[in-house]
């Protein structure tokens, strides 16, 4: 579910969706219309709103150690398969998409919950085959709701190992991501 965080994700798109009807719709009345949708008056109120969490959430990181946030780059060949596995299998959602031109290759973010990953079709980005670690809390629903999708190309299993519940899936770019919740002491 998005949030007023998601504006800009959220007015791009609306202007998609109105594009593939034959409408055009500038992105500022795309802005001003998101803003209105989430209860406020202007994209100025919103987008000052968003300057405030922001700064409120660094404020808070910076307190701790300094480290703000970790976002892997995943290298990636085909957006379709790339979608079909991440938006569709992962349940993930698409924050933001940049293309220095219409041919170009993408840099997109995509997410769930606390989970963000930068996919790239820019060779220099990220070589093919990576592999990383999530660590999550409810591994074991998110297994269930990944086997009831029937996705044809992965059916992850859950294995204990080592004070852990581990579930593996693997991309069609054969990048991997090993999901973990450690058991309780």
């Amino acid at each position: 579910m998005r949030d007023f965080m998601n504006a800009k994700a959220m007015a791009k798109a609306l202007r998609e969706q109105l594009a593939e009807r034959g409408h055009t719709l500038p992105q500022s009345d795309a802005l001003e219309i998101v803003a209105r949708q989430l209860g406020l008056a202007t994209w100025n109120v919103l987008s000052a709103k968003i300057e405030d969490a922001t700064q409120t959430a660094l404020a808070s990181q910076k307190a701790t150690d300094g480290f703000l946030e970790t976002v892997p780059i995943v290298r990636i060949f085909d957006v379709t398969k790339a979608h079909e596995f991440y938006l569709g299998f992962l349940g993930m959602s698409v924050d933001w998409e940049h293309r220095y031109g219409p041919e170009f290759p993408l840099y997109t973010q995509v997410s769930r919950g606390q989970l963000k990953l930068h996919l790239s079709e820019h060779a220099g980005d990220a070589t093919p085959g990576g592999n990383m670690c999530v660590y999550m809390a409810g591994i074991r629903a998110f297994h269930v709701e990944l086997t009831a999708k029937n996705y044809r190309y992965m059916r992850p299993s859950l294995e204990q190992t080592d004070g852990r519940t581990e579930m593996q899936v693997i991309d069609p770019f054969n990048n991997r991501i090993r999901f973990m919740e450690l058991d309780p002491d």
